[in-house]
């Protein structure tokens, strides 16, 4: 075999390698990216894009520092009331908002905490029954369909009345508007629950209180869950109300007072606290949702 033929063949296979190397080496740099962007860091990209986009275009529309006139402030405004209110010397100056941030947040989550457990510990087993018991669907579906319409709003006048200018009074709408979906979604979960495991369930010996301890329960978890994350959000649209009329603290307080005081970067500002306040509580609710689910993850991977 003479040289140039060696060469030639070398050649060839060299390119070949090449060949194999180039596609693979444009595979790599393509699914870095969308491995990236997969993760949780990615996830985390995506959700600020919106967010991120629409500030910058509300910043680049204002003029000198506000919107429409002056009503509306830029975000560098609203963050600079953001920062005095939550770590200015309180009691200082002529702000009467200075540093008192954390204390109305924890105002308002614990009327939030409050009502929402009252409204679990009322909700749930309240579903369970009519969702499960014939007789109990038709005692007390009834008269929860009737009262479910009426809007937060139209219990304020009572709330006052019966309560009066307390917390008493917010924990009490948060109560009653997170109650519903609760008690509704619970309601679907223990209703539709898959036949099969209830005549397995017999099968084996089981009693009604088995059935409903170790069937109907763990499956309408995730009806369940998907009722608290619904109640959670009507929750914190309730303390908001009731704190602007029935109480005197508390993010929906701040809010109604610097609306009243025209200090519209407080207002954003405390609107922003409680779209964050909002969200944080439901991922800690999808949190507790997958530790008391992953049952079912184990279940899928046999």
């Amino acid at each position: 075999m003479s040289d140039t033929s060696v060469k030639r063949r070398g050649n060839r296979v060299g390119s070949e390698g090449a060949g194999l190397a180039a596609p693979g080496g444009r595979a790599l740099g393509s699914t870095l990216p969308r491995l990236i962007m997969s993760g949780r860091l990615g996830s985390m990209i995506l959700a600020l894009v919106l967010p991120v986009v629409l500030v910058v275009i509300w910043q680049l529309a204002g003029t000198n520092g506000s919107l429409f006139g002056g009503v509306l402030p830029t975000p560098d405004r609203v963050v600079k009331a953001w920062w005095m209110w939550a770590f200015g010397e309180r009691g200082m100056g002529l702000n009467p908002y200075s540093g008192t941030w954390l204390a109305n947040v924890l105002f308002s989550t614990q009327r939030v905490a409050q009502g929402f457990a009252v409204a679990i510990l009322i909700g749930v087993p309240a579903g369970i029954m009519i969702g499960w018991n014939r007789l109990s669907a038709q005692v007390l579906d009834p008269t929860i369909q009737l009262l479910r319409p009426v809007p937060i709003t139209a219990w304020l006048p009572f709330s006052i009345a019966v309560f009066g200018i307390e917390s008493f009074g917010a924990i009490f709408l948060i109560a009653l508007g997170a109650f519903y979906p609760i008690v509704i979604n619970t309601t679907q979960g223990a209703r539709h629950v898959e036949r099969n495991l209830v005549r397995a369930a017999l099968m084996m010996g089981a009693n009604r209180f088995d059935i409903l301890r170790c069937v109907v329960v763990p499956a309408a978890l995730p009806s369940i869950f998907t009722g608290l994350r619904i109640g959670l959000g009507i929750g914190w649209t309730a303390v908001i109300v009731a704190e602007m009329i029935a109480v005197k603290s508390g993010l929906g307080y701040v809010l109604w007072d610097a609306y009243y005081v025209g200090r519209m970067d407080v207002v954003i500002a405390d609107m922003v606290s409680i779209g964050l306040m909002g969200l944080l509580s439901d991922q800690l609710i999808l949190l507790v949702e997958r530790w008391a689910l992953s049952w079912r993850l184990v279940v899928a991977s046999r």
